[in-house]
């Protein structure tokens, strides 16, 4: 019989809080449309806006809030319907965004950081540029947006640009920066799967695009997955953990010990990049699932590949090093023995 598995992939997906769980199980019972003008439809748009308004109350944030099936919709909707002539991302974004903007300008990285005279060169080209960077990058847990008054943002907003930012690995973990708009997902802060929002400050700033919420997206509202999301915010942040942060900086530091973990800039203490010394990532994958361990090689959508990350490699991570890597995340239920269990496991494999 296969171990009791520890889950350290939680950057890919983290457990449903129990809160949430029972939140969506309440919202299955509201099953009427929350478009339908009769009184079973009326009493689910109401349930709707009343978790439409504890998200944004939960967040702190003062704009709009249009409810998507995950973080892909709203960059799709973000990146695809903003009104703007140009597309700039970061080299080391998500592969869903380079999927909402094919077309896309990449800035390259400096120092762990969006090269900021790169920035500049771009957005002063022609045409009004809506310019996507995420908060905490989801396979190194580098701090992209380390501030709500960031100075990117203040660039991009001084050349008349609009600014999107991927809060998908840091909402419910740390506050909002100040950007036009915010992508967020649920199922990565304990809320189910299949509900995410984009937050935007004015509707102004898109097009458009469908017959639901508020015309900017087309389909049915998911309506138990959103009061399930307003209950995941709700139930904890980071400070409410099983974890301090303390606690996950010293497990960062044991895994140093035998790897070295990749932090090319400023890092969170809930992602971590870690190269083995000599196994490939492949080879640490199955050696740590068979002794128990569910950890990954860098994002759910794009680790089944064999290829170089393309978030490494925009971080300047030499190809070697990069296939050598793996990504341990930690979520809200993780325990402090679960680390140390973790920490020897790996010291055991690469000592």
């Amino acid at each position: 019989m296969a171990p009791e598995q520890t889950y350290l992939d939680h950057a890919a997906t983290t457990p449903i809080m129990p809160e949430a769980r029972d939140a969506w199980l309440q919202g299955a019972a509201i099953w009427a449309n929350p478009s339908s003008p009769h009184k079973a439809g009326r009493a689910a748009r109401a349930a709707l806006e009343d978790a439409r308004d504890r998200v944004k109350k939960a967040l702190g944030w003062q704009g709009e809030l249009i409810f998507t099936s995950g973080a892909s919709e709203a960059l799709a909707i973000g990146l695809g319907r903003a009104k703007a002539e140009r597309r700039l991302v970061s080299a080391v974004e998500h592969d869903a965004v380079f999927r909402a903007a094919p077309d896309a300008q990449e800035l390259p990285m400096r120092e762990g950081e969006v090269d900021p005279e790169a920035l500049a060169a771009a957005l002063a080209q022609p045409g009004r540029a809506v310019v996507a960077i995420q908060s905490i990058n989801s396979e190194t847990g580098t701090i992209l947006l380390p501030y709500a008054d960031n100075p990117l943002i203040r660039q991009v907003r001084e050349a008349g640009g609009l600014f999107l930012a991927d809060c998908s690995q840091s909402a419910g973990k740390a506050a909002l920066p100040d950007a036009d708009m915010v992508v967020l997902s649920a199922h990565k802060l304990g809320g189910p799967i299949g509900i995410g929002a984009l937050l935007v400050k004015d509707f102004a700033m898109l097009e458009p695009s469908g017959g639901q919420e508020r015309g900017y997206r087309a389909g049915t509202e998911n309506l138990p997955g959103a009061l399930g999301f307003a209950a995941a915010l709700e139930a904890r942040g980071l400070e409410d953990w099983a974890t301090t942060a303390e606690q996950r900086f010293d497990f960062k530091n044991a895994l140093s010990r035998y790897g070295e973990v990749i932090q090319p800039g400023v890092q969170c203490s809930h992602i971590f990049a870690v190269a083995a010394p000599r196994l490939a990532a492949t080879a640490m994958l199955i050696r740590m699932d068979a002794m128990g361990f569910a950890i990954s090689a860098g994002s759910a959508c794009s680790s089944g590949t064999l290829k170089q990350s393309r978030v490494l490699k925009g971080f300047g991570i030499d190809e070697d090093l990069a296939r050598r890597t793996v990504r341990v995340s930690i979520g809200w239920n993780t325990t402090p023995a679960e680390l140390d269990a973790f920490a020897e496991a790996w010291a055991q494999v690469n000592g």
